[in-house]
């Protein structure tokens, strides 16, 4: 992995509420990792959303995922409750914006998409939460309380230097274009939905 560095530091007000925004070399300066963070940063258990990058559901609203509502779910509990929301730059679950719309047309053929991540050629998940480790020790966070359906990313934290003291569940309710996919993510991925 390569050394993450901090890039700059700003103030960001928003719907959610007020936030500083943070940007983290990720080996591409044109696409930094970001953090969201607010008042609630301390020496105490740290509120944290890790959320990987989805362009067509956080920005256009799709509907195919759920992954725009749990960005708005979170940021909403942040700014309720503070903590941090780290903003990942691994779009389509590692594999790239193009290869996630191509994996889409296989999904509008039938396929699921672990499925159609196969037919592409690629894992089921090719996510690393590293730089969200990497993040939070330089912000010297080292107990969280951690939103997230994915075991795979408790799992990133056994062993980080960085405890998770509890779990908090970011539920969205299914609607009929994405009741399939949640389904998959539940059943083929272990998510806790």
């Amino acid at each position: 992995m390569p050394l993450f560095s901090h890039l700059v530091s700003s103030r960001l007000p928003s719907k959610y509420g007020h936030f500083v925004m943070d940007a983290f070399d990720s080996g591409r300066e044109e696409q930094p990792h970001l953090v969201l963070r607010n008042a609630g940063i301390g020496t105490d258990v740290v509120n944290v959303r890790v959320h990987s990058e989805c362009i067509t559901g956080d920005v256009f609203g799709s509907t195919r995922c759920d992954c725009g509502e749990q960005l708005s779910a979170s940021l909403n509990y942040i700014a309720e409750h503070g903590g941090v929301l780290i903003y990942l730059r691994q779009e389509g679950r590692g594999i790239g914006l193009v290869n996630k719309l191509k994996a889409y047309n296989l999904q509008d053929e039938g396929f699921d998409t672990i499925v159609a991540n196969h037919q592409l050629g690629f894992a089921t998940d090719l996510r690393s939460y590293e730089a969200a480790i990497v993040i939070l020790k330089h912000f010297a966070i080292q107990r969280i309380n951690l939103m997230t359906n994915n075991p795979e990313k408790l799992d990133a934290f056994e062993n980080s230097g960085i405890h998770v003291e509890s779990r908090i569940p970011v539920v969205i309710s299914p609607v009929a274009d994405n009741e399939r996919y949640l389904q998959t993510k539940k059943d083929g991925m272990g998510h806790m939905i």
